[in-house]
């Protein structure tokens, strides 16, 4: 009898890569000329995993279009700023009306 094994009960833990191990895969692969699918699997990572990789750094060295590492938390940091501007203004448009009914009366 042959059990199937729900997905949902496997837990998966995340692993995580240094800097110095991504950016040496990534050169294997632009620098060398290597095969995406050759790399990863000599070093035990998935293809898609390092193909990610492989097309950011493509976009930090402006070999294809993108936003660089840069761009994207300067990006982060401008909406987290327009967030917080958004709430200053409806803030100071409640203390306005307010103003203005009360002195009015």
């Amino acid at each position: 009898m042959v059990v199937m094994e729900d997905k949902k009960d496997r837990s998966r833990s995340r692993r995580s890569f240094s800097p110095e191990f991504k950016a040496d895969a990534v050169a294997m692969v632009l620098d060398d000329g290597r095969r995406i699918v050759d790399v990863g699997g000599a070093i035990g990572v998935g293809a898609g995993t390092l193909g990610n990789w492989v097309r950011l750094e493509k976009i930090e060295r402006g070999e294809r279009a993108g936003l660089t590492r840069d761009e994207r938390a300067e990006l982060v940091e401008l909406r987290k700023e327009n967030t917080r501007l958004r709430m200053e203004r409806d803030l100071l448009k409640r203390a306005t009306a307010f103003w203005v009914k009360e002195s009015g009366q």
